[in-house]
């Protein structure tokens, strides 16, 4: 693992992270290892996991569900895989300061890699499960289109959503613990106002533009599921404030994290 020195002076934060970024290839590494410890199957869970909840909502939700769907599982599964990514990127970014306070009082690394680290290991199951999904839509007969060729742009734009979201939830929870009680009861209420099992056109169309405006997540779902399941094209002025958005809870997340930051040591 990289040595861990003190800053060097005049470095700016995007030089430390560079100069870091072994160490955070590290905890990457580390965090992926230990996800997958003493479990027989090992990553295989991070592809069951997902094909699972997507039979349950397919058996239930199409019983239930206002709107038909041509290929219900497709139509589940293109929301769930990026849905699971910022779950798990949420809930384990509470703690990523508090469980690493080890680390944190005995050397000197630029703080943000914690949070960073968990974001990018989740990234990556994402990345190694979708290629159950293209199988699954080969399978199932449900076709490509060239707009999918967007997704790396979605999931950039997700990345850098979660990294604000995870920098403001690991600093905030450092000095107020109930974040992450209040964090456990937000995401299920989170995950009913995101359009995983529904569509955005089966709501009312003020609620929905209210959901749109209020929930980056509805407007991330929504553009997965144009660009893979219906091949359709995003409309360049939504993906536009999506992107937006996602930019602005990054912007607002890093700044609480860095004003938060030089105290961490003492907190923890």
């Amino acid at each position: 693992m990289t040595v861990l020195v003190a800053p060097q002076q005049g470095r700016s934060w995007v030089g430390e992270l560079v100069a870091y970024r072994e160490f955070l290839f590290n905890l990457v590494k580390r965090d992926l290892k230990v996800r997958y410890r003493n479990s027989v199957l090992g990553f295989i869970w991070s592809l069951l996991n997902p094909l699972l909840m997507m039979t349950v909502f397919s058996v239930v939700f199409s019983v239930l569900r206002a709107g038909a769907e041509e290929i219900y599982p497709i139509f589940i599964l293109v929301a769930l895989l990026p849905w699971n990514y910022t779950a798990s990127s949420v809930v384990g970014a509470v703690n990523a300061i508090v469980n690493n306070a080890h680390l944190i009082k005995r050397v000197y690394f630029p703080r943000e890699i914690l949070p960073a680290a968990l974001v990018f290991s989740n990234l990556i199951n994402l990345v190694l499960a979708l290629p159950v999904l293209f199988l699954l839509k080969l399978v199932l007969g449900s076709p490509f289109s060239s707009y999918a060729l967007l997704l790396p742009l979605v999931l950039v734009l997700q990345t850098i959503f979660l990294l604000g979201a995870a920098f403001f939830l690991a600093s905030v929870n450092v000095y107020f613990r109930d974040t992450e009680v209040i964090v456990d009861v937000f995401i299920l209420a989170w995950f009913f106002l995101s359009p995983v099992v529904y569509n955005m056109e089966q709501l009312a169309p003020d609620f929905a533009q209210m959901l749109y405006w209020l929930n980056p997540m509805a407007s991330l779902l929504s553009t997965y599921r144009l660009i893979l399941y219906n091949n359709a094209p995003p409309d360049p002025l939504f993906l536009l404030r999506t992107a937006v958005t996602c930019l602005l809870t990054f912007t607002i997340g890093y700044f609480v994290f860095r004003r938060l930051a030089p105290n961490f040591g003492e907190e923890v």
